[in-house]
């Protein structure tokens, strides 16, 4: 396991990644074209709900599955990795079944009791059950081979069951649209069955094809664990990572609870609230998460990386990994916070045709860097084993997010920026904690000097980028000064990076596909 391989794998992930966003993209503005406003309200009653219940069960068993599984290849225990996996992939499909029936059994409830408030959301609800319990048995797949550092099951895996989805839906909620919108609704629902079994079908084929290869044998001879001792592992790792990713949506609903309120008590009227609100939460927050999908990635890739060097006792590789990670994350979100920061209102103006959401971008353009220090401490925390400390920095830091949104929001002159530094101070937050607990068992501090030249860089390429704008903009208009100085800004900066030597050369070799020719041309620049 090289480090050639753990950038390989956050590579393959990050391409999967943006694979399915662009393609769930296409999909809701397709999807909303053919159902019209009541038609997806009806999906969207029943759609999140599926969600949530596949982040609360199947969000901590990749993880813990890849660090069970990378801690027994790192000893040599190969026939060990197969045990951990038969035992979880039980215990997992026990779970998903349980999970798949409890919301066919409770869509009902969930209408009964006002928490869906359209009853002919039902249908679509309890035709979701089944792509539900199959999901939650494909993360268990996906942890097995992220535990061997082999990411490229999960990339297809993951693309595949988002392909068929999409068409999926499109097709069924096509052909039911003649019967009514609460079966064209429920046709779009199904979609997601076909996806998941389909995703299941490839990572699954994948795995019998893996196994029938000739295997590496054990290196020594090992007490194997108990059914239970693993089911009682995979809890513990599990449960902190499914609770995390329940809070996730919880920190999210903060500001529907918290902000229209606390706007209109700051003296905006309840449209001009919803109007901000929206501007805050339905445009600003969608761009700033975009880096995001690199930084998971890296965090993702990092997790068994970290499991089998901690196995080994190995720190010294721990901290090289981690370092290699954050490097890379920071080599994106630096000089995205700082191009977003100078460039929030053209942004806002090209893609939502206002420039009202301009102020939250350029204040939520810092999370940008903080979520990738966040997410790479995670995973360094979790691939230790720790996994229940970020959720535990996580809690920590909403409570600090509820007490800053109230006041903060309530501010006249800051209204829903407001809302956007309490978010701020609640990644940050999080950040100098996992920092903390990164320093205190692993012994990890950031580098510095290191971080001190992209910051340069960084900061050179928002000039760059203001001074294009602001040269081309009453001459080109909006979207095509925005976009050249985006263009400009990314020359400058690489430009910036070799002047300041932030990149070696030699590191640069080690990135997958295009490391040597990229190495290569840096020589020649450097001399």
């Amino acid at each position: 396991m090289t480090k050639s391989s753990f950038l390989r794998g956050a590579m393959i992930l990050t391409f999967a990644g943006i694979v399915v966003k662009i393609l769930g993209g296409v999909n809701r503005i397709l999807l909303s074209r053919l159902l019209g406003g009541e038609g997806i309200g009806l999906y969207q009653m029943a759609y999140p709900i599926y969600i949530l219940l596949l982040s609360i069960a199947g969000a901590g068993i990749p993880i813990a599955v890849s660090i069970m599984i990378a801690e027994q290849a790192a000893r040599g225990n190969y026939s060990g990795t197969k045990r951990v996996f038969h035992i979880t992939l039980v215990f997992t499909l026990i779970i998903a079944v349980l999970c798949g029936l409890g919301l066919a059994l409770g869509a009902g409830f969930l209408i009964t009791c006002g928490l869906v408030r359209d009853e002919r959301a039902y249908l679509p609800l309890f035709v979701l059950a089944p792509a539900l319990t199959v999901s939650i048995i494909t993360c268990c797949f996906r942890g097995y081979f992220q535990g061997l550092q082999l990411m490229t099951p999960t990339a297809i895996s993951q693309m595949l069951d988002q392909f068929v989805r999409v068409c999926a839906m499109l097709a069924l909620a096509s052909f039911f649209l003649p019967y009514g919108l609460e079966k064209a609704a429920a046709g779009a629902a199904f979609g997601a069955v076909p996806g998941a079994i389909a995703g299941l079908t490839a990572i699954a084929w994948i795995y019998y094809r893996y196994t029938k290869k000739q295997q590496p044998c054990d290196t020594g001879e090992f007490t194997q664990s108990s059914p239970g001792a693993v089911i009682k592992r995979l809890i513990v790792l599990a449960v902190p990572v499914a609770a995390a990713n329940m809070l996730l949506p919880a920190v999210a609903s903060i500001d529907l609870f918290i902000v229209p309120q606390r706007l209109e008590a700051a003296g905006y009227t309840v449209h001009q609230a919803t109007a901000l609100f929206g501007y805050l939460t339905g445009m600003a927050n969608g761009i700033v998460q975009l880096p995001a999908i690199l930084t998971m990635a890296l965090a993702t890739s990092l997790v068994p990386a970290v499991s089998a060097a901690y196995a080994g006792r190995r720190m010294d590789i721990v901290l090289q990994r981690t370092n290699t990670a954050m490097r890379i994350a920071n080599l994106i979100t630096m000089p995205a916070t700082f191009g977003m920061a100078v460039l929030a209102v053209p942004i806002s103006q090209m893609l939502y045709a206002t420039p009202l959401a301009g102020p939250a971008i350029c204040v939520l353009s810092l999370s940008v860097l903080l979520v990738g220090v966040q997410q790479v401490t995670s995973g360094l925390l979790q691939g230790m084993g720790h996994t229940a400390i970020p959720l535990y920095n996580m809690v920590a830091a909403a409570l600090l997010k509820i007490v800053l949104s109230w006041h903060l929001t309530a501010i006249p002159w800051l209204g829903e920026v407001g809302a956007a530094w309490a978010t701020n101070a609640d990644l940050a937050m999080a950040t100098v904690l996992n920092l903390y607990f990164a320093y205190r068992y692993a012994h990890y501090v950031i580098q510095w000097k290191y971080m001190g030249k992209l910051l340069a860089a960084s900061a050179l390429t928002g000039v760059t980028a203001w001074v294009v704008y602001h040269a081309l903009v009453f001459l080109l208009g909006n979207t095509v000064a925005t976009t050249a100085a985006i263009l400009m800004a990314i020359i400058v900066y690489f430009a910036g990076l070799l002047l300041l030597h932030a990149v070696a050369p030699d590191d640069v070799q080690k990135i997958p596909i295009a490391g040597k020719k990229l190495n290569q041309m840096m020589k020649k620049l450097h001399h």
